[in-house]
């Protein structure tokens, strides 16, 4: 089970990139993107294998965890909090029947943390999830 943010300020933070493509195919688009991109995958969960696991069912739902040391370390080498929130994430997940990315925006999560919106990380990261997660949708 989940809880679904109904605030406004949560919402607003949620960037949603639908893809045409399944679950499981939208995820290895996005890891070859990731990779193509010189970026490291660290991990890549698959919530509904876990959810299996225990007899359960939820619809396709993996969460890709993925950054670049050289960029991210500099975030947290000026705000050490975002080190709470990199590497990135992109989850990819069925909502009834449609594919869709979700992910944190840069720009929200380094105010979390004190981090100007226009900090040269945050822009970067903000413009890398935006051609990463296009790609991955792209047919």
């Amino acid at each position: 089970m989940f809880a679904l943010a109904t605030g406004s300020a949560m919402a607003a933070d949620l960037v949603r990139v639908a893809s045409p493509h399944t679950v499981s195919e939208t995820a290895d688009r996005l890891v070859a993107a990731v990779e193509g991109a010189g970026a490291k995958i660290f991990l890549r969960v698959d919530h509904a294998a876990g959810a299996q696991s225990v007899g359960e069912a939820i619809p396709a739902n993996q969460v890709v965890i993925f950054g670049n040391p050289a960029l991210g370390t500099g975030a947290i080498k000026d705000a050490p909090g975002m080190g709470l929130d990199l590497p990135l994430r992109v989850q990819v997940v069925d909502e009834g029947g449609a594919t869709v990315m979700i992910y944190h925006a840069p720009a929200s999560v380094a105010a979390d943390h004190g981090l100007a919106a226009d900090h040269p990380v945050i822009v970067t990261m903000t413009g890398a999830l935006g051609k990463l997660t296009a790609s991955a949708a792209a047919e």
